[in-house]
């Protein structure tokens, strides 16, 4: 008989985030499930001053909510030439209703006539387990690039196809996911979390 998964409530509404964190713990005896799977609406105000503070209280919250072990995680891109910016309003950064493209080029226009070596950028995410409203593991990754003079490749999602990783030479949209997860914040935030899960077995 088939060992029973342990329940764990991914704390996100960004299907390419969802996604790429089911793959990155895949192996492991847990059944991931998203907010909408387990019928919780996703109404927590992100009102926090750093990507912790975000992922602290979305993990806190929804774990109260669903009683199973919750991962949450805030991430999103800092620019050297930008004072940090879009920082966590990066999945807003162009509007409240924002769409990937509409934030790419709000940053492209910016950064119109920085010269390369000004457009050092990094990728940050920062993940939070809990259960039942307890803090139990928080985790950090990130990694840097510089921001492209132009959108290239289509197979991420977010800032992606503007990142340019300078050691494959190769912007984060022109490299596929499981290799760009290799090397990623969020997917070294990941790494960091499943050895954690892995000792919870």
């Amino acid at each position: 008989m088939a060992t029973p998964k342990i329940p764990l409530v991914l704390a996100t509404t960004n299907a390419g985030k969802a996604t790429e964190i089911r793959a990155a713990l895949k192996g492991l005896p847990f059944k991931v499930m998203t907010l909408a799977e387990i019928g919780v609406k996703a109404a927590f105000p992100e009102t926090g001053k750093t990507f912790e503070a975000n992922a602290r209280g979305k993990s806190l919250h929804y774990s109260r909510k669903s009683a199973f072990l919750t991962l949450a995680e805030d991430s999103g891109l800092e620019v050297e030439a930008l004072g940090g910016a879009p920082g966590i309003r990066s999945a807003r950064f162009s509007s409240p209703g924002a769409t990937d493209s509409k934030n790419n080029l709000k940053l492209l226009r910016l950064l119109k006539g920085v010269p390369a070596p000004r457009r050092k950028a990094r990728f940050v995410c920062c993940m939070v387990l809990s259960l039942n409203g307890r803090k139990l593991k928080t985790v950090r990754g990130q990694v840097r690039g510089r921001i492209a003079a132009e959108p290239k490749g289509d197979l991420g999602f977010g800032y992606d196809p503007v990142f340019f990783y300078r050691p494959w030479g190769r912007t984060f949209g022109e490299i596929s996911p499981a290799r760009k997860n290799t090397v990623s914040h969020r997917g070294r935030a990941l790494a960091r979390m499943k050895a954690f899960l892995a000792g919870r077995r």
